[in-house]
């Protein structure tokens, strides 16, 4: 199961320097779990975290330009912290599955003299195998868009003074030594704009980043809305449920098709027994072939269609169905999966994400972001990290396990929602 152990964000938004997890340089620090959750007041920075892995994706898919203006961003002037002169800075953690060697990611972005983003510095590590200690080699080190790419599976460099970064590099650039760099070759990008990895993971001679960027090109990033999944798409299947949710009645016809026999309506009766009043959930193939979910209420005959539900009852039920994606995404990310649901829901929904997380070997890594108690109810102390605002207004961080008195109270049977309601997860 391909994991981030590990994110530091800096001078994004709120976000002008924290560390979520495990680096390469904090080995001391615990990984993420599996099911990653953060909590907080409203305007600490919540969003900001959720948009940082969204931001990243679309940096990936249509370069940092396009990306800064996306989704109501404004451009990269209004995502670089105030007062900040410096550039935007991601620093990722990830291992491919439980056995393999960590990638760290790190990525940074400027503006240029025209005051457009561009790429200014990118790098991926990774530890020779067997080792376990000391340096990673850097297998890419780009430079506004110029640098060294190795191929294969286990060649780089190592560079332990950062200060001699850009000598090296150029020295590597210029190397005629055909020796020592056969597995190295320059790299030079056409556009500054696009990620080295975007251009570079797309040859089969770079298998790790190759890898890497499949497994960002993959993270689903929920902006799910009722209005949206009660359209009526054209017919035919789709092998994922889109971020908005429009495509309801196509993923499912897609199950359909891949699912043998009655294991459709198998997982249909099973997210129907876990949201309250519906007794049966269950297709119909309309005459021009596009499918109908039909929902049977408790006390009433006839079905309610997709297009007639609640907000909060289509919400759940599509939460439960991206669950059971025969082909999950490796990680999945949720903003405040509780607006406009039961509270009482809220619980079953948090230990869904926990089952679906740890309990398949295809799972996927679930990140949320949430301000309701009822949902950290379900949650453990090391699935839970609290932002906050500091005193200079920009957000700080911890992990709820690394208070003693919090671990020994939820030991005691004292739900981790309740105490952060009574504020015993508030700074102290």
């Amino acid at each position: 199961m391909p994991m981030i152990e590990g994110f530091r964000i800096q001078n994004y938004r709120a976000l002008k320097n924290i560390t979520i997890g495990k680096l390469w340089k904090e080995q001391q620090a615990e990984p993420l779990t599996p099911l990653t959750v953060v909590i907080g007041k409203n305007g600490v920075g919540k969003s900001s975290i959720f948009d940082a892995f969204g931001f990243l994706a679309d940096c990936l898919k249509n370069g940092v330009e396009e990306a800064c203006d996306m989704r109501g961003r404004g451009g990269f002037q209004r995502l670089r912290s105030k007062g900040v002169d410096g550039s935007i800075e991601f620093e990722l953690y990830f291992k491919e599955d439980g056995n393999a060697r960590p990638i760290t990611y790190e990525l940074a972005i400027d503006i240029d003299k025209t005051g457009r983003p561009f790429v200014a510095r990118e790098r991926l590590r990774q530890r020779r195998k067997g080792q376990k200690h000391g340096w990673p080699l850097s297998f890419v080190i780009l430079d506004n868009g110029k640098g060294v790419a190795w191929k294969g599976e286990s060649d780089g460099i190592q560079i332990e003074d950062e200060s001699t970064l850009p000598m090296r590099l150029q020295e590597l650039i210029n190397s005629e030594d055909k020796e020592e760099s056969r597995d190295m070759e320059n790299v030079e990008l056409e556009d500054n704009r696009k990620l080295g990895i975007s251009t570079i993971g797309s040859l089969k001679q770079h298998p790790r980043i190759s890898a890497f960027r499949k497994f960002i090109e993959d993270w689903y990033l929920s902006y799910f809305r009722p209005d949206s999944a009660r359209s009526l798409p054209l017919a035919g299947p789709q092998k994922h449920l889109n971020s908005s949710g429009d495509n309801l009645g196509n993923f499912v016809q897609y199950m359909e098709r891949e699912y043998k026999d009655d294991r459709l309506q198998k997982v249909l009766n099973k997210i129907a027994s876990k949201i309250p009043g519906i007794d049966k959930i269950y297709t119909k193939e309309t005459p021009d072939n596009r499918l109908l979910l039909c929902f049977n209420d408790q006390g009433f005959k006839d079905p309610f269609y997709s297009q007639q539900m609640s907000d909060g009852t289509l919400k759940i039920f599509a939460y439960l169905l991206l669950l059971e994606d025969p082909n999950p995404s490796p990680f999945l990310c949720i903003e405040e999966p509780e607006n406009g649901l039961y509270h009482k829901l809220l619980e079953i929904l948090a230990a869904e994400f926990r089952v679906h997380a740890t309990g398949r070997k295809d799972a996927s890594q679930i990140f949320v972001t949430t301000h309701q108690p009822h949902f950290v109810n379900a949650l453990e102390p090391d699935e839970v990290w609290i932002l906050e605002k500091g005193q200079d207004g920009f957000s700080t961080i911890r992990r709820a396990s690394d208070d003693l008195l919090i671990g020994n109270m939820v030991a005691e049977g004292l739900p981790l929602g309740n105490l952060w309601y009574s504020d015993y997860l508030d700074a102290r």
